[in-house]
């Protein structure tokens, strides 16, 4: 009986709380003032300049030039000898590819991306491949390793 009362009260009190929610209603008002045009902004300095910096996945954000196909990682190269395409062979200092307007300058150790007045470093341990069509790096950081594989891009 008790619990019934406690019921029906609570239920009064929600009834009653929603009977006010409803009364408050957005209503139209007119709008007294001018309308006025935005004020005028500062004009901007910057100057768009080259990108550039280290970046171990340079390749990887020029679409334009190489398409990575796969990625794997691992704690470190030996794990990764099993995903290396057939018929590999290393890339010696001095190489300089060329894919569309990019061009990947290998050093023993490292690389530089360039494309027009964008330079990025892929920093050392970065050994790269060639297998086929395939630019192969494998690149060796503390602790970790990984294995990209590109193909050169043909988008527009």
């Amino acid at each position: 009986m008790i619990a019934a009362c406690i019921v029906c009260i609570a239920g009064g009190i929600v009834a009653w709380r929603a009977h006010l929610l409803h009364a408050l209603q957005i209503r139209p008002v007119r709008a007294s003032g001018a309308p006025t045009i935005g004020r005028p902004q500062l004009r901007s300095h910057f100057k768009a300049g080259p990108l550039g910096g280290e970046a171990p996945w340079a390749l990887s954000a020029l679409p334009e030039c190489l398409l990575q196909q796969s990625v794997w990682r691992a704690t470190g190269v030996a794990k990764l000898r099993a995903h290396f395409p057939v018929g590999s062979r290393p890339l010696q200092a001095g190489t300089v590819l060329r894919y569309r307007d990019c061009q990947l300058s290998v050093r023993s150790d490292d690389a530089s991306v360039t494309r027009g007045s964008d330079r990025f470093h892929i920093p050392p341990h970065a050994h790269f491949f060639l297998a086929g069509g395939e630019l192969i790096l494998l690149r060796q950081s503390t602790g970790a390793a990984e294995l990209r594989i590109y193909t050169p891009s043909h988008l527009q």
